[in-house]
């Protein structure tokens, strides 16, 4: 007993602390590309009912989709902000993000005590600790983390409710209430915590009847009434800060819920060294980027639990452990099979991190009653010691950037680099943004344009004479800047493999464990955006003259060579425009731009076999450039044309709506079958 109470005030004393820790940490998060379009979802949501709903602007979402969010968390926090007159926004969201983060770390823990006791709590905390990953998140991200938290203290008052044969507590069922609701109203896929409500409450009717021979009907029912009333006021609360979900609260629930599950936005990332579209990954895509960055440690402790599983249901919470190892098992399944459009690498599914840490915790803490002998115990937490030291020591070395962590596995970050994605959240733009606005003021630069490869605004809202926009780091040359801050996201893997990015000409380099992460650029000439915008009026003569200088500046940048060679073959030096060609394809063997205009080219010239090779080669590089799929069939149509329509169909698998590729099936069956040619036009026609 006094060894249980001690143990009560270490794990106490250790909450506390790792509070602490987090909230001066969430000092050091950057602002990710989630915060700045939640906030900004959050302010029309804000702007929604101060307007009594005459202001629409949450409802209108067509870009980003973001009205089929509940986000409440951050709505509430932006209520905060708005009421207490808060003018570090982003400063106060990533402090209630850190809050949201350790509530879900102490839950978890509270989990693990009520199963085993205070020592498995004080594991969990301190495997917490050493897990960057779930810690970067903690920093700034208010989307993922508070539906972590809903979704483990969802799963913690089931249990407490469902599981012990005594009268059920009133602020228990309250609670429940506010954790499922809390996740639904973060994301309609809360709804699954409704499904295990009821799930679970049958399992154990089952279990019961099979072990005692008989249920008590009189306890059951009046359990089903409670659980009955928890998901009804569950539900009701869950869309009281969600504008979509006040307009048609059923309805608008399950379109939402079917929606994020079918989610349209799809995204280019690198994986295992190439890059491809978010609904083209393989099936292991979520466990692999799981088994890569969750830390040796905490993986090492749910292989340990596995030889002990026999003791560990045997010690009358069985059902218990088959909840929560089922609430690990079932999303992870469901993505295996499903396979849905998911993304940056398993940030949306880090709600099944808080029950892995138990079932790791659990591990361990059963390894230790095993070993009986005391030095056979040290020699155990000599190689935990060791095992967190590779996490730990990453922490340490990058207090901005702990979401970016990569085990052992990988080589770490930088055995990573060029092979997975890694500031994915566009963070670095923060610190490199700071860096920028301290030079221009110790250069006393008055006024500038800076581009970035996501808005950075809120950045130099101070800075009125400092302009800011978006731009795309291949498509640079075409705008017209000043400095430039390029995260190392979107950069061809070939590039990042082979350190031509950051230019060698960057004036400053974020780094992270010793690779770039963003660049801030200087521009020293012009003349590349006066060659483009002389291209675009059709002075091309003039345009090779503004690229002639161009080049001499900065021989680095593929697309200036490609508008290079518009113009020259504009001006009839095709020559001069191939070799142009071919030296943007050895600075950007995956430029698309290029690979594209030289099959043009060689299909022009009937060029057939380099033409096909070119094509090719762009839908290799990029499955969803459908033009390519076009001009290959074409191609391909008078050899064989059973071919050409596969290519067609292949394209519209990919994107059935697409107009061109109809046409062009279409068409291959003009001569031959023009009543499935007719088929296919009023196929276009039906198309908006």
């Amino acid at each position: 007993m006094m060894k249980e109470t001690r143990l009560k005030y270490i794990f106490l004393a250790s909450s506390a602390f790792l509070l602490i820790v987090m909230l001066i940490m969430s000092r050091n998060a950057g602002i990710s590309c989630d915060d700045v379009l939640h906030y900004h979802q959050s302010e029309a949501v804000y702007n929604y009912f101060a307007t009594h709903g005459a202001d629409q602007a949450a409802l209108q979402t067509p870009v980003n989709h973001l009205k089929y969010y509940g986000q409440s968390f951050d709505n509430i926090v932006t209520i905060l902000i708005r009421w207490l007159g808060i003018d570090d926004v982003f400063g106060f969201r990533h402090l209630m993000s850190s809050l949201a983060g350790w509530l879900t770390i102490f839950i978890t823990a509270l989990l693990a005590v009520w199963l085993l006791g205070y020592r498995t709590g004080i594991l969990v905390i301190l495997l917490f600790a050493v897990s960057p990953t779930f810690l970067g998140h903690t920093q700034n991200n208010l989307k993922d983390i508070p539906f972590a938290l809903g979704y483990i203290s969802s799963v913690y008052f089931t249990l407490k409710i469902l599981l012990p044969e005594k009268r059920v507590r009133f602020y228990e069922i309250l609670l429940l209430i506010l954790s499922i609701s809390f996740t639904i109203s973060i994301r309609a896929g809360g709804l699954l915590m409704i499904c295990y409500l009821f799930l679970f409450f049958f399992i154990c009717l089952g279990y019961r009847y099979f072990s005692n021979g008989r249920i008590d009907w009189s306890d059951t029912l009046k359990k089903l009434m409670i659980l009955i009333l928890v998901a009804g006021a569950s539900f009701f609360l869950s869309i009281l800060l969600w504008p979509f979900g006040l307009q048609a609260p059923i309805k608008n629930m399950f379109v939402s819920l079917h929606f994020m599950s079918h989610f349209p936005g799809t995204f280019r990332e690198i994986f295992e060294g190439r890059t491809e579209w978010s609904d083209f990954m393989p099936w292991y895509y979520l466990l692999k980027y799981m088994v890569i960055t969750i830390p040796l440690v905490v993986l090492a402790g749910t292989l340990v639990f596995v030889p002990f599983i026999k003791r560990i249901v045997s010690n009358g919470k069985t059902l218990a452990w088959l909840f929560l190892v089922f609430t690990i098992v079932f999303p992870i399944l469901f993505v295996i099979i499903e396979r849905p459009n998911i993304y940056s690498g398993w940030r949306q599914f880090l709600f099944v991190y808080p029950p892995v840490i138990v079932i790791s915790a659990t591990g361990f803490s059963y390894l230790l009653d095993f070993l009986k002998n005391r030095y056979a115990k040290w020699i155990l937490f000599a190689v935990l010691f060791v095992l967190a030291i590779h996490p730990v020591r990453y922490m340490a070395d990058n207090k901005a950037y702990f979401y970016l962590y990569y085990n052992q596995f990988t080589g770490g970050l930088k055995g990573t680099y060029g092979n997975y994605e890694t500031d994915y959240y566009y963070t670095g733009q923060t610190e490199a943004s700071k860096w920028l606005i301290n030079y221009l003021e110790t250069n006393k630069i008055g006024s500038a344009k800076v581009i970035a490869t996501f808005p950075v605004d809120w950045q130099f809202r101070n800075i009125p004479s400092v302009k800011t926009s978006y731009c795309r780091y291949e498509e640079r040359s075409q705008f017209d800047w000043d400095y430039a801050i390029i995260t190392n996201r979107y950069i061809p893997p070939f590039m990042l493999k082979a350190r031509s990015w950051p230019p060698p000409d960057a004036i400053h380099i974020i780094y992270a464990d010793s690779i770039p992460v963003c660049a801030v650029l200087e521009r020293k000439s012009k003349e590349d955006f006066l060659g483009y915008n002389s291209l675009e009026e059709h002075r091309s003569s003039d345009a090779i003259l503004h690229f002639t200088e161009a080049l001499k500046i900065d021989n680095s940048d593929e697309m200036i060579f490609y508008n290079f060679a518009r113009a020259l073959y504009n001006e009839g030096e095709f020559l001069k425009a191939d070799s142009a060609l071919k030296k943007g394809l050895e600075i950007n063997p995956v430029s698309e731009p290029i690979l594209m205009y030289l099959g043009n080219i060689s299909a022009a010239r009937k060029d057939t076999v380099s033409a096909e090779k070119y094509y090719k080669e762009l839908i290799n590089v990029n499955r969803k450039y459908f033009d390519a799929y076009i001009e290959l069939a074409k191609l391909t149509e008078g050899k064989d044309v059973q071919k050409a329509r596969q290519l067609l169909r292949s394209c519209l698998c990919i994107k059935p709506d697409f107009k061109p590729a109809i046409k062009a099936l279409a068409d291959t069956y003009r001569k031959n079958d023009p009543e499935i040619a007719g088929e296919y036009d009023k196929l276009v026609n039906s198309i908006k």
